[in-house]
């Protein structure tokens, strides 16, 4: 009886779990297909907001625009972050290591605010005494390049912790130079941890209000910029709908890459076996 009730609760609070996270998504999606211009009332089904996003420029500029950002800025954060966690996890000792590992993950602690608000007063000496850069793609690109780069650099030394070393050591007796290493050993053991660092900083740029907001100029407004204004001034249904088309493709860019992942992770497994089976033959 007491294993039954154990069951029965866990099985209920992952439900109570799933509803808390995903409930007011499935609203969300619902209400983007209603036809009354009030958000929270429900008239009947139809695609009108989806239509009308079409004809918004201003909307379909942002998101182009954060898009452009993001892809860029996710870049960026996994190329940095990426040289960051191989300082850190294969070169133990040298003189600021525990300098850069500080460093390098204080922006995950840091308020947004204070990180936006120190950017801008940066860009505004900058600007003051060299007469660049101006407030605009290049520096939302730079503040959302800074903040991934933390993440990324978690991502993959969570990763290169993982693997071992002994591999690198391996190949470089068999031959290879550290360049051969990189490409033909150590690259495609970290391609999913790249990927991933790939998809959370570019979800993490391209959701960002608080540092575009202090980094952006005249003319760049990003997606979520222009959601939070006018949510200030009453929900468009509008909104609903490009929430909607966003989820859809966050969820199938999660689910690609999940599958991907464990696709790569199942082959080096079976490649890994292959080689020890003829190395013990």
């Amino acid at each position: 009886m007491n294993q039954a009730s154990n069951k029965l609760f866990a099985k209920g609070w992952m439900f109570a779990v799933y509803a808390f996270l995903y409930l007011p998504i499935i609203t969300l999606v619902v209400f983007s297909f209603n036809d009354s211009k009030l958000v929270t009332v429900w008239s009947h089904a139809s695609t009108r907001w989806y239509s009308a996003l079409l004809e918004d420029r201003d909307l379909i500029a942002a998101i182009f625009l954060s898009l452009k950002i993001a892809f860029l800025s996710a870049l960026m954060s996994v190329f940095f972050g990426t040289f960051t966690a191989f300082a850190l996890n294969r070169y133990q000792r040298f003189r600021g290591r525990t300098l850069l590992d500080s460093m390098a993950s204080t922006p995950l602690v840091m308020p947004d605010v204070i990180v936006g608000l120190s950017l801008l007063l940066m860009l505004v000496s900058l600007q003051h005494w060299l007469g660049f850069p101006e407030r605009g793609l290049f520096t939302i690109l730079l503040g959302h390049a800074l903040l991934g780069t933390a993440y990324a650099a978690v991502v993959v030394t969570s990763r290169l912790k993982e693997m071992d070393k002994r591999l690198d050591e391996a190949a470089m007796d068999l031959g290879c130079k550290p360049m051969q290493v990189f490409t033909l050993v150590t690259f495609p053991l970290l391609l999913p941890a790249l990927v991933s660092a790939f998809l959370l900083t570019f979800t993490l740029s391209f959701d960002d209000v608080v540092l575009s907001s202090f980094l952006s100029g005249p003319g760049y407004n990003t997606m979520p910029m222009v959601i939070f204004s006018r949510a200030r001034l009453g929900l468009n249904p509008t909104i609903n709908a490009v929430a909607t088309v966003t989820i859809t493709v966050v969820a199938i860019a999660v689910v690609a890459s999940s599958f991907y992942t464990s696709h790569v992770e199942r082959k080096r497994k079976r490649e890994m076996a292959l080689a020890y089976s003829d190395a013990n033959k």
